[in-house]
C-alpha cells in the first residue's frame, strides 16, 4: 500500500514537472520572439552617428508623434519583455525547488503561489527598468548638447566593461550567485501562504538584480536593444547559475570583461 502511494506521487511529480517545464518554455520562447521582433524593429530604424565614432540608440529618443510618458511606457513593456526572455532559462528552475519547499498542496494553489513568486521576481527588475529609463535619457540629451561629451561615450564604455569585469571577481558577486544558485527544495519547506511567496519572490528579484548588476551595465551601454548583446550576457547569466562550476565561471566571464574593456579604451586611446 505504501509503494503504491509512492508511485503515486512520483508520477504526480513526473507529470507537474513537465507541464511547470512546458509552460515555462512557452513563457520563454513568446518572449524571445516578441524580443527579437521588437530588437529587428529598433535595429532598421537605425540610430544617430555621434561624435567619437558610435552611434545613439533611438531607445533613449521620442519617436514622432510621441510623449516622454508614451516613451516611457513602451521602453517599460520592452524590457520587461526582455527580461522574461533573458531571466527564464535561469529562473525556472529556482521556480521549481520553490513549489517543492511549498509541500502537498492543491496544484491550483502551487500554480497560483509559483506565478506570485514569479510577479515579486519580475516586479525588481521593473523598478530596476524604470530606474534605468530616465538614466538613459539624460544621458543621451546631454551627448547630443555637449559633442565634447559625446566624444567620451566610447572611453566611458570601456569603463564600464573593467569595472564589470572587476566586480565578477568580488566576494560581493559570489555572494549573491550563492544566493541565487541555493534556493530552497525538498530539503526545506515554505508556508504555502501568498505573502511569503511574494516576498520570496522579492528576495530572489534582489540577490538576481545585485548579481547582475555589472552584466545589465554593459547591456545598457552596449545597446539596450542589441539581440546579439541581449544573447551573450543572457548565456553568461544562465550558465554561471545553472552550471556546478558557476562561480568559476562568472570569474570566467569577468576576465573576457575586463580584456575587451581593456582593449576598448587601448582604442580608444589610439594605442
Amino acid at each position: 500500500m505504501i509503494e503504491k502511494s509512492d508511485n503515486s506521487d512520483i508520477l504526480r511529480s513526473l507529470v507537474s514537472g513537465r507541464v511547470f517545464f512546458g509552460i515555462s518554455a512557452l513563457v520563454f520562447a513568446a518572449s524571445a520572439a516578441v524580443t527579437i521582433v521588437w530588437g529587428a524593429s529598433m535595429s532598421a530604424m537605425g540610430g544617430m552617428p555621434m561624435p567619437g565614432g558610435w552611434t545613439m540608440s533611438m531607445t533613449w529618443m521620442l519617436m514622432p508623434g510621441q510623449t516622454w510618458a508614451g516613451a516611457a511606457l513602451s521602453f517599460l513593456g520592452m524590457w520587461v519583455v526582455m527580461m522574461v526572455a533573458m531571466m527564464m532559462p535561469s529562473l525556472a528552475p529556482m521556480l521549481w525547488r520553490y513549489r517543492q519547499a511549498v509541500g502537498k498542496t492543491g496544484p491550483a494553489r502551487v500554480g497560483w503561489l509559483t506565478g506570485l513568486v514569479g510577479a515579486g521576481y519580475f516586479f525588481v527588475w521593473t523598478l530596476f527598468g524604470i530606474a534605468a529609463f530616465p538614466v538613459g535619457v539624460i544621458l543621451a540629451t546631454l551627448e547630443m548638447q555637449h559633442p565634447a561629451l559625446a566624444r567620451t561615450v566610447p572611453v566611458a564604455v570601456g569603463v564600464v566593461l573593467v569595472a564589470a569585469g572587476v566586480l565578477q571577481f568580488t566576494t560581493w558577486k559570489a555572494h549573491h550567485l550563492s544566493c541565487c544558485r541555493q534556493m530552497p527544495g525538498r530539503d526545506r519547506t515554505l508556508p504555502a501562504k501568498a505573502g511569503t511567496a511574494w516576498r520570496h519572490g522579492l528576495r530572489l528579484g534582489l540577490h538576481c538584480s545585485r548579481c547582475c548588476f555589472g552584466q545589465m551595465a554593459v547591456l545598457l551601454v552596449i545597446g539596450v536593444m542589441d539581440i546579439r548583446a541581449m544573447a551573450i550576457v543572457a548565456v553568461a547569466i544562465t550558465v554561471e547559475r545553472l552550471a556546478p562550476a558557476g562561480q568559476r565561471i562568472a570569474i570566467a566571464t569577468g576576465a573576457v570583461g575586463l580584456v575587451a574593456g581593456l582593449y576598448l579604451l587601448a582604442q580608444a586611446a589610439g594605442l
